[in-house]
């Protein structure tokens, strides 16, 4: 019972400080795009390390195919840090794209979006730290919020398509 509480007033505190983040970005820049842009690279720049600290904690190997990547990321990793389990769906006939539904969405707890903010990704920073995540383990990605609930969207969907696998790039003398 004490845990659940701890974990719950963790994640409150979280939720009503990335508001205050969210706020701020929005004095300091002129326009929702710039803020969007903020948003995503301060979570390329968590997702760049919080990969460690998820391969260290989760014990998940490497992901032998996108299909895999998808249910580490919905399974694993949102459950372990945000609490929630995305469902995987809308692939494409490729397998290089797919979306994760997120029938709740704890950054956006308490949340309403201003008439003046309208387009504003509240959540860009997943995006980001999606992206910053997957590049370290060799994915290229393209990240994108497709639906919205603040927006008025039924649910909330990131869309996720892989672009390539990038080449470890070793100096010269350590093949």
């Amino acid at each position: 019972m004490e845990k659940t509480k701890t974990v719950f007033e963790n994640s409150e505190l979280f939720t009503l400080t990335y508001g205050a983040l969210v706020t701020q970005l929005c004095k300091d820049y002129e326009n929702d795009e710039e803020v969007n842009k903020q948003l995503d690279k301060m979570g390329y720049n968590i997702g760049v390390r919080l990969i460690e600290d998820f391969l260290a904690r989760s014990s998940v190997g490497r992901c032998h195919d996108f299909r895999e990547t998808a249910d580490v990321i919905a399974k694993v990793a949102f459950k372990m840090y945000l609490g929630i389990t995305p469902s995987v769906t809308n692939w494409s006939p490729a397998g290089d794209e797919f979306s994760l539904i997120l029938e709740s969405n704890p950054l956006v707890d308490f949340v309403e979006l201003p008439d003046n903010h309208n387009s504003l990704i509240y959540s860009n920073l997943l995006c980001g730290v999606l992206r910053g995540a997957l590049e370290m383990v060799q994915m290229a990605v393209d990240v994108r919020f497709a639906q919205d609930t603040l927006r008025g969207d039924n649910v909330t969907e990131i869309r996720m398509k892989f672009i390539k696998r990038i080449e470890e790039n070793l100096p010269a003398g350590d093949e």
